[in-house]
Protein backbone atom coordinates (compact mmCIF):
# COMPACT_ATOMS: atom_id res chain seq x y z
CA UNK A 1 0.00 0.00 0.00
CA UNK A 2 2.86 2.53 -0.15
CA UNK A 3 0.58 4.42 -3.16
CA UNK A 4 -1.95 4.97 -0.60
CA UNK A 5 0.76 6.07 1.95
CA UNK A 6 2.55 8.61 -0.90
CA UNK A 7 -0.53 10.25 -1.61
CA UNK A 8 -2.00 10.63 2.05
CA UNK A 9 1.14 12.13 2.53
CA UNK A 10 0.77 14.62 -0.28
CA UNK A 11 -3.11 15.28 0.96
CA UNK A 12 -1.30 15.87 4.34
CA UNK A 13 1.14 18.32 3.30
CA UNK A 14 -1.41 20.62 1.33
CA UNK A 15 -3.81 20.69 4.26
CA UNK A 16 -0.71 21.36 6.84
CA UNK A 17 -0.29 24.62 5.43
CA UNK A 18 -2.79 27.52 6.99
CA UNK A 19 -2.49 29.00 3.59
CA UNK A 20 -5.54 28.36 1.52
CA UNK A 21 -3.82 29.20 -1.80
CA UNK A 22 -1.23 26.40 -1.31
CA UNK A 23 -4.56 24.29 -1.66
CA UNK A 24 -6.16 26.41 -4.81
CA UNK A 25 -7.00 24.20 -7.67
CA UNK A 26 -5.39 21.28 -6.03
CA UNK A 27 -7.35 18.10 -6.49
CA UNK A 28 -7.27 14.46 -5.43
CA UNK A 29 -8.50 12.38 -8.18
CA UNK A 30 -9.47 8.67 -8.40
CA UNK A 31 -11.03 6.49 -10.82
CA UNK A 32 -14.38 4.87 -10.79
CA UNK A 33 -15.65 2.80 -13.75
CA UNK A 34 -14.74 4.12 -16.72
CA UNK A 35 -13.51 8.10 -15.89
CA UNK A 36 -11.45 9.89 -13.75
CA UNK A 37 -12.54 12.36 -11.20
CA UNK A 38 -11.37 14.84 -9.17
CA UNK A 39 -11.82 16.14 -5.47
CA UNK A 40 -10.82 19.76 -4.36
CA UNK A 41 -8.07 18.93 -2.28
CA UNK A 42 -9.44 20.76 0.82
CA UNK A 43 -12.12 17.97 1.49
CA UNK A 44 -9.79 15.65 1.72
CA UNK A 45 -8.94 14.34 5.48
CA UNK A 46 -7.27 11.30 4.46
CA UNK A 47 -7.14 8.23 2.52
CA UNK A 48 -7.23 4.72 3.99
CA UNK A 49 -7.18 1.08 2.92
CA UNK A 50 -10.34 -0.68 2.66
CA UNK A 51 -11.60 -2.33 5.83
CA UNK A 52 -14.60 -3.91 7.55
CA UNK A 53 -18.10 -2.03 7.11
CA UNK A 54 -20.75 -2.95 9.65
CA UNK A 55 -24.33 -2.61 7.25
CA UNK A 56 -27.46 -0.51 8.05
CA UNK A 57 -30.11 -2.32 7.11
CA UNK A 58 -32.55 -0.20 5.08
CA UNK A 59 -30.59 2.30 3.36
CA UNK A 60 -29.57 2.32 -0.16
CA UNK A 61 -27.07 0.50 -1.95
CA UNK A 62 -24.40 2.18 -2.22
CA UNK A 63 -24.25 3.63 1.32
CA UNK A 64 -22.16 0.63 2.65
CA UNK A 65 -22.52 1.24 6.11
CA UNK A 66 -19.94 2.19 8.65
CA UNK A 67 -16.39 2.45 10.19
CA UNK A 68 -14.89 2.82 12.92
CA UNK A 69 -11.87 5.13 12.32
CA UNK A 70 -9.68 5.50 15.41
CA UNK A 71 -12.61 5.68 17.20
CA UNK A 72 -14.90 8.18 15.05
CA UNK A 73 -17.74 6.02 13.68
CA UNK A 74 -18.24 7.37 10.01
CA UNK A 75 -20.74 6.18 6.98
CA UNK A 76 -19.36 4.74 3.97
CA UNK A 77 -20.90 5.17 0.49
CA UNK A 78 -19.27 2.95 -2.52
CA UNK A 79 -18.98 6.32 -5.71
CA UNK A 80 -19.79 3.66 -8.31
CA UNK A 81 -23.36 2.50 -6.90
CA UNK A 82 -23.46 5.72 -6.29
CA UNK A 83 -23.39 7.20 -10.03
CA UNK A 84 -25.90 4.01 -11.06
CA UNK A 85 -22.55 2.35 -12.49
CA UNK A 86 -22.01 -1.71 -12.23
CA UNK A 87 -20.37 -2.68 -8.57
CA UNK A 88 -17.10 -3.97 -8.70
CA UNK A 89 -15.05 -6.34 -6.39
CA UNK A 90 -13.41 -4.40 -4.08
CA UNK A 91 -9.17 -5.65 -4.34
CA UNK A 92 -6.25 -4.23 -2.87
CA UNK A 93 -6.13 -1.21 -4.76
CA UNK A 94 -9.61 -0.10 -3.59
CA UNK A 95 -9.64 2.63 -1.00
CA UNK A 96 -11.44 5.13 0.85
CA UNK A 97 -11.54 8.39 0.98
CA UNK A 98 -12.59 10.36 3.99
CA UNK A 99 -14.02 13.77 3.10
CA UNK A 100 -14.98 16.66 5.49
CA UNK A 101 -17.69 18.54 4.12
CA UNK A 102 -19.14 21.21 6.15
CA UNK A 103 -18.39 19.15 9.24
CA UNK A 104 -19.86 16.44 7.46
CA UNK A 105 -17.72 13.55 7.34
CA UNK A 106 -18.09 10.65 5.15
CA UNK A 107 -16.03 7.97 3.21
CA UNK A 108 -16.16 7.33 -0.48
CA UNK A 109 -14.87 4.05 -1.55
CA UNK A 110 -13.08 4.44 -4.92
CA UNK A 111 -11.66 1.98 -7.08
CA UNK A 112 -8.23 3.22 -7.31
CA UNK A 113 -6.52 6.52 -6.42
CA UNK A 114 -4.94 8.46 -9.35
CA UNK A 115 -2.95 11.47 -8.24
CA UNK A 116 -3.26 15.07 -6.96
CA UNK A 117 -3.42 17.30 -9.57
CA UNK A 118 -3.19 21.11 -9.60
CA UNK A 119 -6.03 22.45 -12.24
CA UNK A 120 -6.37 26.00 -12.76
CA UNK A 121 -9.18 28.17 -13.12
CA UNK A 122 -9.09 28.38 -16.76
CA UNK A 123 -8.51 24.54 -17.11
CA UNK A 124 -11.75 24.02 -15.64
CA UNK A 125 -15.33 24.18 -18.41
CA UNK A 126 -19.20 23.70 -17.09
CA UNK A 127 -20.41 20.39 -17.61
CA UNK A 128 -21.94 19.85 -20.73
CA UNK A 129 -25.71 20.13 -20.53
CA UNK A 130 -26.49 17.88 -23.65
CA UNK A 131 -27.48 14.53 -22.86
CA UNK A 132 -27.59 15.01 -19.18
CA UNK A 133 -30.39 13.19 -18.34
CA UNK A 134 -29.33 9.71 -18.35
CA UNK A 135 -26.33 10.45 -16.60
CA UNK A 136 -26.78 10.42 -13.24
CA UNK A 137 -23.35 10.80 -12.23
CA UNK A 138 -23.57 14.68 -13.77
CA UNK A 139 -25.99 15.94 -11.49
CA UNK A 140 -22.49 16.13 -9.14
CA UNK A 141 -20.06 17.27 -11.49
CA UNK A 142 -19.92 20.84 -10.97
CA UNK A 143 -17.15 21.11 -14.09
CA UNK A 144 -14.62 19.26 -16.27
CA UNK A 145 -10.88 19.61 -15.45
CA UNK A 146 -8.43 19.62 -18.46
CA UNK A 147 -5.28 18.06 -17.29
CA UNK A 148 -2.78 17.84 -20.35
CA UNK A 149 -4.40 15.30 -23.24
CA UNK A 150 -7.03 14.19 -20.44
CA UNK A 151 -9.79 15.43 -19.10
CA UNK A 152 -11.24 15.15 -14.85
CA UNK A 153 -14.65 14.93 -14.09
CA UNK A 154 -14.62 17.93 -10.91
CA UNK A 155 -16.89 16.94 -8.05
CA UNK A 156 -19.13 18.52 -6.09
CA UNK A 157 -19.14 16.96 -2.63
CA UNK A 158 -21.76 19.10 -1.28
CA UNK A 159 -24.06 17.35 -4.08
CA UNK A 160 -22.50 14.07 -3.16
CA UNK A 161 -23.46 14.14 0.23
CA UNK A 162 -26.61 16.24 0.50
CA UNK A 163 -28.70 14.39 -1.93
CA UNK A 164 -32.30 13.60 -1.00
CA UNK A 165 -31.63 10.20 -0.86
CA UNK A 166 -28.57 10.88 2.19
CA UNK A 167 -31.35 11.99 4.36
CA UNK A 168 -31.48 8.62 5.72
CA UNK A 169 -27.75 8.94 7.60
CA UNK A 170 -28.92 12.51 8.49
CA UNK A 171 -31.89 11.39 10.53
CA UNK A 172 -29.92 8.15 12.15
CA UNK A 173 -27.51 11.11 13.51
CA UNK A 174 -24.56 9.41 12.32
CA UNK A 175 -22.41 11.08 9.58
CA UNK A 176 -19.42 12.35 11.09
CA UNK A 177 -20.83 13.78 14.26
CA UNK A 178 -17.99 11.28 16.00
CA UNK A 179 -19.60 11.24 19.85
CA UNK A 180 -20.67 14.71 20.27
CA UNK A 181 -24.90 15.00 20.37
CA UNK A 182 -26.77 17.64 18.42
CA UNK A 183 -28.85 19.57 20.59
CA UNK A 184 -31.24 20.52 17.82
Amino acid sequence: MDEITELTTQAEDLNVSDEHDAQKGKYMTFKSGNEYYGLKIQYVNEIISFQAITAIPETEDYIKGLINLRGKIIPVIDVRLRFHQPPFEYDDRTCIIVIDVKSTVVGLIVEKIAEVVEIREENILPPPSIGRADKVQNKYVFGIGKVGDSVKLLLDPDKLLNDTDMSVLDQTGEIGNSEEVDDK
